[in-house]
This record gives structure tokens, C-alpha cells and sequence, in this order.
């Protein structure tokens, strides 16, 4: 109930309110002394649940009201994720090292409580004011081999289960706040197995769920930026199983928000690991050219994404078997309509105009570099047909990505010289990158398409 004035309320009214009011318990602040009496509290409680257990192994009757008293303390300790501040106290006790042994626990619904006790711990952003001790009790947590535990202890999650379920998203999330303390564990968690049971989780045949999301959204910080990463997908077959999943949206638009969110960190993923020169040779073999070809050919959501894929797939010179093969596979017939089509303008996000634009005629510059003698032919020749409107159509572009880039500038008062760097970057970010792709197709053109 909202308590503003009370004058309004009949005299009645008023001494219920008030009578409440009184009647509701004042909350006592989380002091050190709480901490430390919580802390004697739990080991009590997880020593007696030891002793119980290791007593009466085949007798449940015996250990359970010991497995609720340690499950209670447990719901209790959740306050110490309020109190950054009291982590040292954490860290100087047995507590967290007495914490992680009740991960693989015998009663599954400990273990989720232990989970979710560390999801609320690692919170980066419980406390911006104590970033520091979180940080230590994070680095603590990874000596501890906590990537392993948690990745041993998926196993036996049933995600069938409403509170198992939710125990996986739990611990995605740790994983999540842990790589964001430290980006640099991003590979280590990796070797331990965090890669390996996204791939799986993805590859995983159910209806789309949260943690479907939560792991693609985590596969794709671990590939965004390291090497080793996107060498280890390809090398257990991760591009095959993501050109599995990206098949479904072939002939299906997701059906919500969140879906459209997880086939975006699908191609995300792959445009990542695409990066890699050997793991296009993977994606070529893999058919994933076929596939982005037919999804071209489709009016669905995901033809965008395709786009990118490919731009991704030809670019540089590791690109070159791709550009051949998909020349050859007839992939200009599908790409140079959509060349001529503008971006629809009825779109609220301009950024997503560019980037149809962008991922385009980056394809076409990468054909041009990349095509041999009789395939750049095709290619040019494209530029001839119907008397030349594909050049018409790429003046155009060139005019309205100059304009557009033509418009980035500091204020006066701003030294350009300092901000050199910052300005190239705001250009990439406004259309240099298309429109130096776009000067790149017109020079090739006028220096090699003479002829037709």
C-alpha cells in the first residue's frame, strides 16, 4: 500500500493503517557481527550434515532434517551479497572453500542453492562501489577450480526440472560475471570444458528456451575476440553444429524477442569464428555457402544475417575459395537484386540500413579481389546488364555514403589532431568502411570493365 497523507481515510481506515504499520517488523542491518554469526552458523550446519550423512548413508529419515537446516542457513547467507564490503571476512573463513564442496552435493537442491548463493556473490554490478573485493573473491573462486566443478556438475541437471533448469542459468551467469572481471579467463574457461558444453547445449534438440540464449550469448564473448577460441569450434566440429542450428531460420522467423536475439548471436558466433582463415575452408566444406544462399533467396529475418556471414566468409585473401565458389554456384543472381533493392526506410534504425548496405558491397569489392579472370567477368558483367543500372545504383550509394561521412566532425573548440584516431573510428561508424568499398568496385570497374 502506497502511505501518503492519511487525511482522506475515514478514522477507521486510519488506525488500521497505523496498526500496520507498527505491526511490521523492522529489518536489522547486516552488520559484521550478523556475518560472523551466519558464518558459525553454516559450518555447524555443514558439519552436522557431513557427520549425518557419512552415519546414515541409506537413510534419508535420518539426514534430511540436517540437509533443510543447511539448506535454510544457506537462503540466510544470501545477505552477504549486499555487503561487498564483508568479502575479506569471506576469504579470510573456510567458508568458500566449504561452499564449493557442496556443489556436486548428493541432494541436488542444495547444490542449486550453493549456485545461485554464488550467482548473487559475483555480481559485478551488486555494488560498483566494491568492485575490488568482488574481484578477489572471483580470483579466488577461479584457483578453486570453480570452472570445473560447475561444469562436472551439469551433468546431473535436468533441465526438465523448473528448479534444475534454473540452477544452469544460474551458473551460465557465474561464468558470465566471472569472464567479466577478468576477460582474460575467457580462453581458460575454454580448456576446461565451458566451450565444449555451449557447443552441446546449442546443439541440444528442445524447444528454444532462456538457456538456449544464455549459452549462445556466452559462446559468443568467448570467440569475439581470441584466436584460440575460434580455433577450438572448428576443431570439434562447432561450425557445422552452428550452421545446424541457423538452418532452422531458413524457412522459420523466430517467434519472439529473445529467439530473434539467440539467431543473432548464432551468426554472431559464426561471423566470429569465420575470422579464423582456417575455419572458413571449414564453413566452405560445411556447405555453409549454400545455406547462406538459400536463406538469400528467403524473405524471412534471417536474410540480413546471411549477409553479413558472407561478407565475413569472402573478405581478404583468405576469402578467395569462397568468392570462386559461390560465383560458381550462381550466388550472383541472388545477391545483385538485393544490390539493386534500397534498405527499407520504414526501418526505425538507420544502423540497420547501413549495414544491409555495408555487408553488400563489401561481398562484391571481396568478389572483385578475390574472383579469377573468368568469374571477375561475371561479376563486372553484371554492371553492364540493363543498361548499366547497377552503376546508376552504386553512384548512388557513393553520393549518400560521402554526404553521410562528409558530416562527422569535431566542434571547433575540439583539437582534431588529439582526436585523429577518435575520428577515423566515428567515420567507420557512419559509413567510411562502405564507402571505401564502394570507390574500390568503381575504380575496379572503370579499370577492368572497359571492354563490355
Amino acid at each position: 500500500m502506497k502511505i501518503g497523507n492519511l487525511e482522506h481515510l475515514t478514522e477507521k481506515e486510519r488506525l488500521e493503517v497505523l496498526k500496520m504499520l507498527e505491526s511490521e517488523p523492522e529489518v536489522e542491518p547486516f552488520t559484521e557481527a550478523s556475518l560472523r554469526k551466519l558464518l558459525t552458523q553454516f559450518e555447524k550446519k555443514f558439519a552436522k550434515n557431513q557427520e549425518m550423512r557419512i552415519k546414515y548413508p541409506d537413510n534419508p529419515e535420518k539426514f534430511m532434517d540436517s540437509e533443510i537446516e543447511l539448506n535454510q542457513v544457506l537462503q540466510e547467507m544470501h545477505a552477504v551479497s549486499t555487503r561487498p564490503d564483508f568479502y575479506p571476512i569471506l576469504l579470510e573463513s573456510n567458508f568458500l572453500q566449504s561452499l564449493l564442496s557442496l556443489i556436486n552435493h548428493e541432494n541436488i537442491d542444495i547444490s542449486a542453492a550453493v549456485i545461485s548463493l554464488l550467482q548473487e556473490l559475483t555480481d559485478l554490478e551488486s555494488s560498483m562501489e566494491n568492485l575490488e573485493e568482488i574481484k578477489s573473491l572471483i580470483d579466488y573462486l577461479f584457483e578453486q577450480q570453480v570452472f570445473s566443478l560447475l561444469i562436472s556438475n551439469f551433468d546431473r541437471l535436468d533441465e526438465t526440472n523448473k528448479d534444475e533448469s534454473e540452477a544452469v542459468h544460474n551458473t551460465l551467469a557465474i561464468f558470465e560475471n566471472i569472464i567479466e572481471a577478468h576477460p582474460s579467463l575467457c580462453v581458460e574457461s575454454s580448456k576446461q570444458g565451458l566451450l565444449a558444453w555451449l557447443l552441446k547445449r546449442i546443439k541440444f534438440k528442445g524447444p528454444f528456451d532462456s538457456n538456449k540464449l544464455y549459452a549462445a550469448e556466452l559462446l559468443s564473448i568467448l570467440v569475439q575476440n581470441h584466436d584460440e577460441n575460434r580455433k577450438l569450434v572448428g576443431e570439434m566440429d562447432g561450425i557445422d553444429i552452428l550452421l545446424l542450428q541457423i538452418a532452422y531460420y531458413k524457412k522459420h522467423n523466430p517467434a519472439s524477442a529473445e529467439e530473434y536475439e539467440y539467431m543473432e548471436n548464432l551468426f554472431d558466433c559464426l561471423c566470429s569464428c569465420l575470422m579464423l582463415p582456417a575455419n572458413r575452408l571449414k564453413f566452405l566444406q560445411a556447405e555453409g555457402l549454400q545455406l547462406m544462399r538459400l536463406i538469400l533467396r528467403e524473405q524471412k529475418n534471417a536474410r540480413h544475417s546471411a549477409l553479413k556471414v558472407l561478407s565475413y566468409a569472402m573478405n581478404n585473401l583468405e576469402g578467395k575459395e569462397n568468392c570462386q565458389a559461390f560465383v560458381e554456384m550462381l550466388g550472383l543472381g541472388i545477391l545483385f537484386p538485393l544490390f539493386m533493392k534500397p534498405a527499407d526506410s520504414r526501418k526505425k534504425k538507420n544502423k540497420e540500413n547501413y549495414n544491409y548496405d555495408e555487408y553488400i558491397v563489401s561481398i562484391v569489392s571481396s568478389l572483385l579481389k578475390n574472383c579469377s579472370d573468368d568469374n571477375k567477368k561475371r561479376v563486372i558483367g553484371k554492371f553492364v546488364e540493363n543498361d548499366h543500372e547497377k552503376i546508376d545504383r552504386l553512384l548512388e550509394l557513393y553520393f549518400k555514403y560521402s554526404e553521410q561521412v562528409d558530416k562527422v566532425k569535431f566542434s571547433d573548440e575540439e583539437e582534431e589532431e588529439d582526436k585523429a584516431d577518435e575520428l577515423y573510428l566515428k567515420k567507420l561508424e557512419n559509413g567510411l568502411f562502405a564507402l571505401q568499398a564502394i570507390v574500390y568496385i568503381i575504380m575496379d570497374i572503370y579499370i577492368n570493365g572497359q571492354e563490355s
